[in-house]
């Protein structure tokens, strides 16, 4: 069996470096010849469920070959894959600038396609991260295409991203970096979590801002509100919560920053991991695309985001656990991070500070987040895990305290 199916796969590689749609076509048929043939040998001995199983990789492979041949026809030179979001657009439109304004080969409108594509974060907005799955929510979907050969590569909001990637792919380059901050969005004009009345209601999915918040204002009451911006400032137009908190870089992007109450500074609101950052995924084989994209990459955004994301991945982050850390870049090289880790009730926060060399920043991000698993103990991350589960993450305020 296994020599019937190796033909199929190395004649899906030959027509998937095919230019031309004719050859993509050409190998839909002859995966349909190989399936049949493999179904043929293996006879009564190949299960119903292998069968499939061998019909669904070969037919993939052969998908993805007709998805390049299909490209390469039309004038297409990369195919961009991202969400659907006004914001993620937004993001997708900027890349496609910036390979027009750096390669005269993709200066053409066709030359970069820009591929929409539908994740089960953009689907669940009714419930809590936390609850359907935390960041991968946002990636799964494009995972998928990008090993498929659907797209050559994605345009991802870093701090979406899970510090785990997907095996054979790297986040290859990231683009200057946006403002990290969050801005309070208040139709009252209150500009400090200290200031909001007992009682208040503030729309956040997020437990890092959650935690912050109830840490200075206990009071108030957190709900889960998730949606893109525009849809997250129709519910606060309606009355829904009294105030909500958006990355201003998202604002900015978008040329909404009038929106914006109170932009908060690291000391109010500590921002997320990779905040603000635009990156690129993509297979590390893939030396066409890379060679488009690496050249794009801006060095100390793509220093300082790995030190974030080792601090993350050093604390198991996701977003069932409310983790903020930043780190810039100054111009003489030097790196300096901030970072904690909270109770989701806020009753805890622990924080940690390092400043080194930039050529140490993914060590210095393991250090920081060691520091803070050694402070809090391990019982506390199984104690916060749990209790996140029990109060179904921002959705509700948390009522037990924390010990």
């Amino acid at each position: 069996r296994s020599a019937t199916v190796a033909p199929g796969v190395g004649v899906a590689t030959h027509f998937g470096s095919s230019k031309s749609a004719s050859g993509a076509a050409a190998l839909v048929a002859c995966v349909a010849a190989v399936v049949g043939l493999a179904a043929q040998v293996a006879g009564p001995r190949l299960s119903r469920r292998r069968g499939r199983s061998l019909a669904s990789r070969v037919g993939a492979a052969a998908e993805g070959a007709a998805n390049r041949g299909s490209a390469a026809s039309s004038g297409v030179v990369l195919r961009l894959g991202t969400r659907g979001s006004p914001l993620a657009l937004a993001q997708a439109y900027e890349t496609k600038r910036r390979l027009a304004e750096a390669f005269p080969e993709l200066a053409h409108d066709g030359s970069v396609e820009i591929k929409v594509i539908s994740t089960t974060g953009d689907e669940r907005l009714d419930v809590p991260l936390a609850t359907v799955g935390g960041k991968g929510l946002f990636t799964r979907e494009l995972d998928v295409a990008l090993l498929n050969k659907e797209v050559d590569f994605c345009v991802h909001s870093t701090k979406d991203v899970p510090t785990a990637l997907v095996p054979g792919t790297e986040l290859c380059t990231m683009l200057p970096r946006e403002d990290t901050r969050d801005v309070i969005i208040s139709p009252q004009g209150i500009t400090r979590f200290e200031d909001f009345p007992a009682g208040s209601v503030i729309g956040t999915a997020s437990l890092r801002r959650q935690a912050q918040i109830y840490a200075k204002n206990p009071g108030v009451r957190c709900i889960n509100f998730r949606g893109n911006v525009q849809t997250r400032l129709r519910k606060l137009r309606d009355g829904e919560v009294d105030a909500t908190l958006l990355a201003y870089a998202g604002l900015r992007r978008m040329g909404m920053e009038e929106h914006a109450t109170q932009v908060l500074d690291w000391d109010q609101m500590l921002p997320a991991i990779a905040q603000g950052a635009i990156s690129f995924q993509c297979t590390s084989d893939d030396q066409a695309t890379l060679k488009y994209l690496r050249p794009l990459s801006h060095q100390p955004t793509f220093d300082a985001v790995t030190c974030e994301r080792a601090f993350l991945a050093s604390l198991d982050g996701n977003c069932k656990t409310p983790i903020a850390g930043q780190a810039e870049v100054s111009k003489s090289g030097e790196l300096r991070f901030q970072g904690l880790v909270a109770s989701p009730d806020g009753g805890r926060v622990l924080r940690v500070s390092r400043v080194g060399r930039v050529e140490e920043a993914a060590e210095i991000g393991r250090d920081a987040g060691g520091e803070l698993r050694r402070e809090a103990g391990e019982a506390f991350f199984q104690e916060m895990q749990a209790y996140v589960q029990e109060v179904q993450a921002a959705n509700t305020r948390p009522a037990k305290p924390t010990k």
